[in-house]
């Protein structure tokens, strides 16, 4: 990727983080004066809202409020003691493939809250936006505390855990490339304003929304959900259940975000950004084929690399293709039609038999 300067002298640049001086007297704001990047309106006037998406995302996360600790692990627990290649048990593969899955997501979920707090908060400068973004921060905490919470539950070792993405190569690796679009934007004195630091912002919600957690997070939901339907580890399947629907909404969006701001600022989406955008997602596609080799390496539960390659090429094709970017590889079947059902299914649906939809405080919510 080019490198680009950052932090280009631009005089024209406006404060919009909503701590500066208030205005006395000035004239009240009317919902077409909100933009996604670089508004002159106020960005604590949450009315008139402008994108109403952004405001039924924010109710959809709270009506989906769940909390890990209400999740049994008894069961898990057994099945984690019970010795290895048992029938009561795990066997090597899945030994293997369980904690480097969860050492990945560990860290992950904190990576990607830092992103919400330190980056993409301060440079939207929509207060609806916002408002789900503070929603999300919260829910990325909920995803960390499960880990901490499955760790514990299980007897883990805490530093073995949570410090695997600096210990397995391909877990080093996608972090690395995703922290890489962010180091700049979480830099205090970061602001967006011209064209070059308006497409540093939009790398970096390609690098989070699109990539982690629409791409990278579902070889991992794929892993532990195909455990759960083996009734092995229901309860850490649960969780992934609950963190999966999280997240859906939480890639969509992103993708909104993308798209809105693609509306408002037509020239940052220009012929050489979308091939390096392109080259982006082909680039995340090549780590996630390597974590699926270094978490599979023999496969397991119909699972194994070469077919997670597959999947990682269906999930990226249509993400592609949701950012408007087209089919990035000859059209490709999901080796995994189990998972497009589960993450297609009604919310009155009970996938695993537990208490899913106890958690639906208003109405369903359609996940795309």
């Amino acid at each position: 990727m080019q490198e680009t300067n950052l932090f280009a002298d631009d005089n024209d640049q406006v404060d919009n983080t909503g701590l500066g001086e208030i205005q006395a007297g000035a004239q009240r704001i009317d919902a077409s004066q909100k933009a996604m990047i670089n508004a002159q309106s106020d960005v604590n006037q949450l009315l008139p809202l402008k994108y109403s998406w952004a405001w039924e995302k924010y109710l959809a996360g709270c009506n989906n409020h769940w909390m890990p600790t209400e999740v049994s692990m008894q069961g898990d627990i057994a099945t984690w003691r019970a010795p290895v290649n048992s029938p009561q048990g795990l066997t090597e593969d899945e030994v293997l493939m369980l904690k480097r899955n969860l050492g990945f997501f560990a860290t992950a979920e904190s990576l990607v809250a830092n992103n919400i707090v330190l980056a993409v908060y301060r440079n939207i400068t929509n207060p609806e936006c916002r408002q789900y973004l503070l929603r999300q921060a919260f829910e990325e905490a909920i995803h960390t505390h499960t880990f901490q919470y499955i760790c514990t539950s299980l007897g883990l070792d805490e530093g073995e855990l949570f410090n695997m993405y600096r210990e397995i190569p391909s877990i080093t690796d996608k972090d690395a490339w995703a922290l890489k679009y962010t180091q700049a934007l979480e830099d205090p004195s970061f602001t967006t304003g011209t064209i070059e630091r308006d497409k540093a912002f939009l790398r970096a919600l390609v690098a989070f929304y699109v990539v982690f957690e629409g791409m990278w997070f579902y070889t991992g939901f794929a892993q532990i959900l195909a455990l759960g339907r083996r009734n092995k580890m229901v309860g850490i399947a649960e969780q992934y259940q609950y963190i999966l629907r999280d997240e859906s909404i939480h890639l969509n969006f992103g993708i909104d975000c993308i798209n809105q701001i693609k509306i408002e600022n037509p020239h940052l989406w220009d012929d050489a950004f979308q091939q390096e955008v392109r080259g982006m997602l082909l680039e995340a596609y090549e780590l996630e084929a390597a974590y699926g080799r270094e978490t599979m390496p023999r496969g397991i539960l119909g699972l194994n690399a070469e077919l997670t390659e597959q999947y990682m090429q269906f999930i990226a094709n249509r993400r592609s293709e949701q950012i408007g970017l087209g089919l990035l590889f000859d059209d490709v079947e999901n080796p995994f039609p189990w998972m497009s059902e589960l993450i297609d299914l009604p919310k009155e649906k009970n996938f695993f038999e537990t208490r899913v939809t106890e958690y639906q405080t208003g109405g369903a919510l359609t996940w795309d």
